[in-house]
């Protein structure tokens, strides 16, 4: 096969990936807390002897936009939002993890749980417990969660310790090699996060991304159209 078929398959590969990492963008248009990603391409040049050098394209590595998203107020009382950086750190059956999705309620034991049943924990790493009769809850900015006006823990601001470590886990639930505490973040009560995914930009890179995969798969289909005429010819 030719080299020009090579860098053309690798670079349709990418492609198609890049293409799965939009669509599951735009999916998640609505998601609280979503993160949208975007495919890193490189390259891989070989030296070829008596021959041009042949460069691949490489499109495997992520990329997460950590961009500040919208604010939607609810009103509910475990509903949190993010202002500036910083994750919660929610404990799961992978171990210790990261999200900026604040929805949470208290579950059957009092910990504060995410829908997938995560539990929040706090500045020093533990789950937070509420009492049932905690009565009037409020949480400052700062995270203190209080009831009734006596302190009861304070919920963590966390950031990975390498952020170019931190990968998709699933979900709104990111995986990183370390976190480490976040000084100066604010949370907000009452507030979600919305997704950070922009739905117009997003869908003309969807087009972008079909329309060149279109142009590959054209250069491919004539590429195999003319072996197969040299073929038939050499076989005559």
């Amino acid at each position: 096969m030719e080299s020009g078929l090579y860098t053309t398959l690798t670079r349709q590969s990418g492609l198609m990936r890049e293409m799965q990492v939009v669509a599951h963008n735009i999916a998640n248009i609505s998601t609280t807390g979503f993160r949208r990603e975007g495919v890193v391409f490189s390259e891989y040049i070989k030296r070829m002897e008596g021959a041009p050098s042949l460069s691949m394209a490489n499109g495997n590595g992520r990329h997460i936009d950590l961009r500040q998203a919208g604010l939607s107020q609810t009103g509910g009382t475990f509903d949190l939002a993010i202002q500036g950086d910083g994750f919660f750190l929610v404990e799961t059956a992978q171990g210790q993890a990261l999200t900026r999705a604040g929805s949470f309620t208290p579950n059957g034991e009092g910990e504060l749980v995410n829908p997938d049943g995560h539990r929040l924990l706090d500045l020093g790493g533990a789950p937070i417990f509420v009492p049932p009769d905690a009565g009037t809850v409020a949480i400052s900015t700062d995270g203190t969660l209080s009831a009734n006006g006596q302190p009861l823990a304070q919920i963590g601001l966390w950031q990975p310790t390498d952020p170019l470590k931190l990968s998709h886990q699933g979900g709104t639930v990111f995986a990183s090699d370390g976190v480490e505490p976040l000084e100066g973040g604010t949370i907000l009560q009452g507030f979600v996060e919305e997704s950070n995914v922009n739905p117009i930009s997003e869908i003309a890179r969807m087009i972008a991304v079909q329309r060149a995969y279109e142009l590959g798969q054209g250069f491919l289909d004539k590429e195999d159209e003319r072996m197969r005429s040299v073929i038939q010819a050499l076989g005559r």
